[in-house]
């Protein structure tokens, strides 16, 4: 393979608006040689992995979650023929009547058909109470979950085709293999005789590989397929399509007309953004490109003339610049106190422990004498659990959950002097209490702690104080 190739992946939301996607990014203006030379790899259609496994915002249940449930009165086998409905209505959509509507639609009965007798065995199986299922659910959940991006790619190639393209299904679901090598391994060999000089890839964001994608990402599986087939191919740039610009804030919270693409800036903050659940990339799948400096652009799908914003593995601002302003709205701050504390080691390693035991997301942590402070992305139940197991391990400890939010200061370099003076300043005069900050040494974030009723109008506030116009000199008068 070249090295002059771009590895591009298209997330669900724009893989959706697929007139659009064809218009801005498979085809556009492009003719001849200049369609190839890309790899394209390709989430599943908006919402359709939600209907698979679960919904990701609300957890309302799909067929991996109706199928653990074993809820008579929601039946797993509803699910699975919604999700057929969702993908034949999903073809019809997209693919006018013909030869290639049909092989679409063939694709997905054989699919659905393959994955309903695999339930159904299952099923059977686990009415004998001597079988334990835990192993065979969780490959249940890997196949689910690839069942999405199969489609959506299957889908894709036959479009390209039909309009003249030399589009090329690569399919790393494993789906009729049964082998589960690494995941370079996977890479490697399924790409290994493409031409891209004269095909274009189109490639499944799930990949069946040793330790399963959804176990080891989550959702996050197909960033990490991106990445992964960008540094093996040694692609000189890899692009992520969104439905938006990475911006300086949110725009419903700051405003359209304030929000800024940021344009450029580095893996550090990529990272930072990662930790809040703005993802511009999953973060080991960023550390891969950082390791090969394989930039990353985010581009927005719906706004093809623009750049986007590149992510460099080197890049610093020219002079201190905050970037982005973001955060958490709801978020837990576990407070442990022990006054034996002081002078004494093995409690953090305790409290870690339990959290991880938990699955509980730690965001970030603070500590002094006789304090350790966790702030948590976690839901109420595994709280609760969590401050069991802590009250029950350390008696004498005061152990407190205290609901809060978290709005972050980043930039590849906030070193302006005085500009946590003038964001203290700017937060009290809206008569907004910070009830904790963060400052690291790195330059690269700072964290304020408020209440969660407060999040909207600090983001506002925090952004017009150090993002727009200005902020150096209003940093450094507050720092006079």
């Amino acid at each position: 393979m070249t090295s002059n190739h771009t590895v591009e992946k298209i997330g669900g939301t724009s893989m959706s608006a697929t007139d659009v996607v064809l218009r801005n990014v498979l085809i556009g203006e492009r003719t001849g040689a200049d369609l190839y030379n890309r790899i394209f790899v390709v989430s599943a259609y908006a919402g359709m992995t939600d209907l698979l496994l679960s919904h990701k915002k609300t957890g309302a249940p799909g067929v991996y979650a109706r199928f653990l449930a074993n809820d008579p009165d929601a039946p797993w086998q509803e699910a699975l023929a919604d999700v057929r409905a969702a993908m034949t209505a999903q073809n019809a959509r997209i693919l006018p009547e013909g030869p290639s509507r049909v092989s679409a639609d063939r694709f997905v009965e054989e699919r659905i058909a393959a994955m309903q007798a695999c339930l159904e065995d299952l099923d059977r199986l686990r009415r004998h109470g001597q079988f334990r299922l835990s192993e065979p659910l969780a490959t249940l959940q890997e196949m689910l979950a690839g069942l999405g991006e199969a489609h959506s790619a299957n889908t894709t190639a036959l479009l390209l085709r039909d309009r003249g393209i030399n589009a090329v299904f690569v399919d790393l679901t494993g789906w009729s293999d049964g082998e589960m090598p690494t995941l370079d391994s996977r890479i490697t060999s399924a790409l290994g005789s493409i031409d891209l000089a004269a095909q274009l890839p189109i490639v499944t964001g799930y990949a069946a590989c040793e330790g399963g994608m959804v176990s080891k990402y989550s959702r996050g599986y197909s960033e990490m397929t991106f990445s992964r087939i960008a540094v093996l191919t040694g692609a000189r740039e890899a692009i992520i399509h969104k439905e938006f610009h990475l911006s300086s804030a949110d725009p419903r919270l700051v405003g359209v007309e304030k929000a800024r693409k940021i344009g450029h800036t580095n893996y550090d903050v990529a990272d930072q953004l990662a930790n809040l659940g703005m993802e511009a990339i999953h973060p080991r799948a960023s550390r891969g490109l950082r390791q090969s400096n394989i930039p990353l652009r985010v581009r927005n799908t719906f706004d093809p003339k623009d750049e986007g914003t590149l992510i460099c593995g080197a890049y610093v601002s020219d002079r201190p610049r905050v970037e982005i302003i973001a955060g958490i709205r709801s978020l837990v701050a576990l407070q442990f106190f022990e006054q034996d504390m002081v002078g004494e080691k093995g409690y953090d390693a305790g409290i870690l422990e339990v959290l991880t035991q938990r699955r509980a997301r730690i965001v970030s942590k603070t500590s002094n004498a006789n304090t350790i402070t966790h702030h948590l992305d976690t839901d109420a139940a595994t709280m609760q659990q969590v401050l069991g197991d802590l009250e029950k391990r350390y008696p004498n400890a005061t152990v407190e959950a205290t609901p809060v939010a978290m709005v972050s200061v980043i930039g590849s370099d906030i070193s302006e002097p005085g500009l946590v003076a003038l964001a203290m300043t700017r937060l009290e005069q809206a008569g907004i209490r910070v009830l904790a900050l963060q400052h690291q040494i790195r330059n690269v974030d700072v964290q304020f702690l408020l209440g969660s009723e407060d999040f909207d109008q600090a983001v506002e506030v925090l952004h017009d104080a150090l993002v727009t116009p200005g902020i150096g000199a209003d940093a450094k008068r507050a720092a006079a």
